[in-house]
């Protein structure tokens, strides 16, 4: 896959449309950027920590990480070694949303790849 700014932008937009068309509850892009970071590092995250990481304030975290939880999208634990510290965790639901996300996109950079090709190959 080309790394084009209108093919990646092709690929956001149709997995955008493949949620807001689907019965999933609709996600803000904070929230949905907080499930990528939790989902895709390898250690366990904290509010402080995806703060930092996506230069937001804390209290958006907790805001979104409220919707997450609502949704069973991602849970909050307290640090056993750090009581102060508040831990974001994995959910199963959440494990399914960030990979139906990733099946979506996949799809459609299969799918624009084949397409490209073809528009090459008629050239």
């Amino acid at each position: 896959m080309s790394n084009d700014p209108d093919r990646l932008l092709q690929i956001l937009r149709a997995t955008c449309l493949s949620e807001v068309r689907s019965d999933q509850p609709d996600l803000t892009l904070r929230q949905i950027g907080i499930a990528l970071v939790v989902y895709q590092a390898d250690e366990l995250q904290t509010i402080r920590g995806l703060a930092k990481h996506l230069n937001i304030s804390k209290s958006v975290v907790t805001r979104a990480l409220d919707r997450l939880e609502e949704l069973e999208l991602a849970c909050r634990t307290t640090d056993a070694r750090d009581l102060r510290s508040v831990l974001v965790q994995r959910t199963a639901g959440g494990a399914v949303m960030v990979e139906r996300l990733g099946t979506v996109m996949s799809k459609e950079a299969k799918a624009d790849a084949t397409t490209h090709r073809t528009d090459r190959s008629s050239t």
